[in-house]
């Protein structure tokens, strides 16, 4: 007998059992209220209130209420009306590229629906793409007072500071210069906000300064970013682009020029990005109205729609330079290596032509491991340290350069680490200050890194507070190790 038969066998058998038992032979009824009774094939059953006098009535009434499912089986579950079936599948346990990767979200897709939909060429020939705003986006309030407050701010600090001064303006011309930012309109037919602007300088570039728009300014409950999608996370993984940069003989790196600026905003989202800056970018003029053509740095989305936009400049590329860019830029940084000079030269210049065609994105400061590499290319292209390049001269004392937050010595194609020998309080919180210092991310100097910091938990005690100072000991202790790092040179080529 097959299993089919033996199962509609049973069903049938359960389905008369069923009737048989429930058959009614016989039934004794009494007054109004009193129980009554019934016999069936089973014996006879008392049905209803059976406590003489009542003196003892039940307290909880249990009822379980029989469900037929779709096959006739019997079950005390709710039916499920879904119709869910679940079926055997050998493929189920088999390993992909894309198991270890992270599912967009629900707001990450309907970002790449937005950008697949409206991410377009305007006249000029840059990429332009809207705003991703949010579906629940309020209504945002006028921002007016505030971003004109700290304007204001701005404006004192700048006269305070001499230097601040010249760096910033410096900036903004560039800013300017580049089509990035225009003199706003003064009728704004709909919404509008106002975003701050402030600098930051980066350490290792004391001389420059970087604007940045204060996107998460709060005002009346509202900030843009809180109205914006992030996007998805589309930034290449650090140590995998650093490995790959490792790998072959000739290493070669490159710089997307004012990345974020060189994708525009569409116009009807441009009164979004309206700040105050001084007229005709002289500090003598007043404070003016302006707005941004492009995406800006401080936005949370910039990131995403930079990314999504080289990816998309790249697509009508060969497939080395779509490689290349997909799979070897972290933001606007590029670094790859090839087995030799003619490899990495064909590559540069054809991933340069493709984005300057495609969407008049520059790729610039360009840096190698190879003196001849570099000389196939104008000495604009190259790295500003760099174009004073000579045939003899500066091929022993080429400048180290920083990639990715990486110094990479280009005389013996290694990575340096220096050591800060910058003061810092002798506390839990200076200490643990010093160890972040170290930017290691390949791992490369583990060995030196690991014993620091086992010293620094032997020295901070339990319940210690982080600005407590040490003790002499632990002092001692600590400085002789700190000592040891700035004395000696690291290098690693691999």
């Amino acid at each position: 007998m097959t299993g089919v038969k033996l199962s509609i066998q049973k069903r049938n058998f359960t389905t008369c059992l069923k009737s048989i038992v429930h058959h009614v032979r016989d039934q004794i009824t009494g007054s109004q209220g009193q129980p009554f009774a019934q016999r069936l094939p089973l014996g006879w059953v008392v049905i209803g209130e059976i406590c003489i006098g009542k003196v003892h009535p039940p307290k909880d009434v249990n009822v379980n209420k029989a469900h037929i499912l779709n096959d006739g089986r019997c079950t005390t579950f709710p039916v499920c009306h879904n119709n869910i079936n679940v079926k055997d599948n050998d493929d189920i346990f088999i390993r992909t590229p894309f198991d270890n990767k992270i599912g967009p979200s629900v707001e990450d897709r309907k970002f790449v629906a937005l950008m697949d939909a409206e991410f377009h060429k305007d006249t000029d020939g840059f990429w332009s793409a809207p705003l991703p705003f949010k579906e629940s986006k309020p209504v945002m309030p006028n921002n007016y007072s505030q971003a004109w407050k700290r304007a204001l701010i701005l404006n004192t600090s700048l006269k305070k500071d001499h230097h601040k001064r010249q760096h910033f303006f410096a900036f903004m011309s560039k800013v300017l210069a580049s089509g990035a930012a225009e003199v706003a309109p003064s009728d704004i037919p709909g919404e509008c906000w106002y975003l701050p602007l402030f600098g930051v300088y980066n350490s290792k570039k004391p001389d420059q300064i970087r604007g940045v728009f204060d996107s998460s300014a709060v005002f009346q409950d509202v900030s843009l970013n809180s109205v914006l999608m992030s996007g998805p996370d589309l930034t290449n993984n650090l140590v995998g682009i650093l490995m790959r940069f490792r790998e072959n003989a000739i290493a070669i790196s490159g710089d997307i020029q004012q990345m974020f600026y060189a994708f525009r905003v569409h116009e009807d989202h441009r009164d979004y990005l309206r700040f105050f800056w001084y007229e005709d970018n002289n500090f003598e003029k007043p404070l003016i109205q302006y707005r941004m053509k492009a995406h800006v740095f401080g936005n949370t989305p910039s990131p995403a729609v930079a990314t999504y936009g080289l990816r998309k400049a790249s697509s009508v590329g060969d497939d080395d330079v779509r490689k290349f860019v997909y799979n070897n830029f972290y933001v606007d940084d590029g670094l790859t290596s090839l087995a030799t000079e003619s490899e990495a030269i064909n590559l540069m210049r054809k991933t340069q032509a493709t984005l300057k065609n495609n969407g008049n994105i520059r790729l610039h400061k360009i840096a190698s491991n190879s003196v001849n590499v570099m000389k196939s290319f104008p000495i604009d292209d190259l790295g500003s340290d760099l174009k004073e390049l000579n045939h003899c001269a500066d091929i022993c004392n080429l400048p180290v350069q920083h990639s990715l937050g990486m110094q990479w010595d280009l005389n013996c194609d290694m990575f340096v680490f220096k050591i800060s020998n910058a003061e810092t309080p002798y506390t839990r919180r200076g200490l643990l200050s010093t160890m972040n210092r170290i930017f290691d991310p390949m791992g490369f100097i583990s060995p030196v890194t690991i014993s620091g910091k086992i010293l620094h938990r032997e020295l901070v005690s339990p319940g210690c507070h982080w600005d407590e100072p040490l003790t002499e000991e632990h002092l001692r202790r600590w400085r002789i190790w700190i000592d040891s790092l700035i004395q000696s040179t690291l290098e690693f080529p691999e």
